[in-house]
């Protein structure tokens, strides 16, 4: 299978050893991405103006790979603290406004930088056939493919 390493300078660049996405089998797997701006500044207090910060890097990388944003289908956030999780989804709800993607949640053990987000592993859809037979291979769970 042949894929390809996508970047953009309109999001932090990745630290050592991982790249902003791979699109792989007709997927982009976005790495997970904190609440910083390009030049790596922690942007936002409030856990909205990070939610807003992590969409706008999800999005910028998204569209160096030719996609949209629109076109994702599962999203796992990581929220530091339980209490954020009405202020994240409030401005979820801003982004995915018809037709949200799937979505799971955890809680972050390690809060570097005053980091109140982050969401990891954001793949999108191009065929809706490869994806049915990817998970059919994995035993039927999306879940444990993008993990």
């Amino acid at each position: 299978m042949s894929r390809e390493i996508i970047h953009t300078d309109d999001a932090m660049k990745p630290f050592a050893g991982y790249s902003h996405a791979v699109k792989a089998a007709g997927l982009v797997f976005v790495s997970g991405q904190g609440p910083f701006d390009p030049a790596g500044n922690l942007i936002g207090e409030s856990i909205q103006a990070q939610a807003r910060q992590c969409l706008t890097n999800v999005s910028a990388i998204l569209t160096a790979a030719g996609s949209a944003i629109e076109k994702v289908v599962s999203a796992t956030i990581i929220l530091a603290e339980e209490g954020d999780f009405v202020g994240m989804n409030e401005e979820w709800g801003k982004w995915f406004t018809t037709n949200p993607p799937a979505r799971q949640g955890a809680k972050r053990p390690v809060r570097p930088q005053n980091m109140k987000i982050r969401l990891p592993s954001l793949p999108r859809r191009e065929a809706r056939n490869i994806w049915r037979r990817l998970s059919l291979r994995r035993g039927g769970s999306w879940a444990r493919m993008t993990q």
